[in-house]
């Protein structure tokens, strides 16, 4: 019994490491044998003023289409259900509200499912990073809370540790809305363009609580 379990145990990984594999668009070998980012992480030297949660709720007010892009900071925070309260309060106001799910945001493919549906976000709203990508030049917020490689548009370029991977489009939207603790770079050790485009707007700090100070922003428009 347990050499049969250790098996199936030892399959699903394997399954999941393949799944992760193609989402980064990477062989085996080279996730098992490269290092992802290298030694030569870059340092980021450009700096951008940050916005606060006054300003991002002014521009929700009157948007007709708001994208949330969770990344593995909403979970380190424990940010869904504060996610959850966003979208409702952009529902209300007769926005609409979609999720897009990059395949390997989080710890692991299905992460952030996981998440948005203990915080109840019904799962039609969990839109997978091709279809969303179709629709991010219609949307005029795109949220992304705690992502960072996975909206990269370094690589789009083809090169470095990030070069051919798919990415959610979020800077195809008419505003970006950061939630990070920093200018930092992410995983793979690649600085971030989008942070420093005129339409990228900062909230700089710990995801859970930027939610919150948003939310309350919200219901005093």
């Amino acid at each position: 019994v347990l050499i049969i379990a250790g098996s199936m145990v030892g399959a699903a990984g394997l399954v999941l490491t393949f799944v992760m594999c193609k989402a980064m668009n990477r062989t085996l070998p080279a996730v098992l044998f490269k290092s992802f980012g290298g030694g030569g992480r870059e340092k980021g030297t450009r700096t951008k003023v940050g916005s606060d949660a006054v300003e991002v709720a002014m521009v929700c007010d009157g948007i007709a289409k708001c994208i949330i892009v969770p990344g593995y900071g909403m979970a380190v925070s424990q940010a869904q259900h504060a996610v959850k309260e966003f979208a409702d309060l952009l529902e209300a106001m007769d926005v609409e509200v979609k999720y897009g799910i990059h395949p390997v945001a989080g710890r692991m493919p299905g992460h952030m499912n996981v998440l948005l549906a203990e915080a109840n976000v019904p799962y039609e709203k969990l839109i997978e990073m091709d279809d969303i990508n179709s629709e991010m030049a219609e949307c005029d917020v795109a949220l992304v809370l705690g992502a960072n490689d996975t909206v990269n548009p370094v690589a789009r370029s083809g090169e470095g540790p990030l070069g051919g991977m798919p990415i959610i489009d979020a800077d195809k939207a008419r505003v970006v809305v950061f939630i990070k603790r920093s200018l930092s770079v992410g995983y793979a050790g690649v600085d971030n363009p989008l942070f420093y485009e005129d339409s990228t707007m900062m909230l700089f700090g710990d995801g859970k609580k930027m939610m919150v100070e948003l939310n309350a922003a919200i219901k005093d428009l």
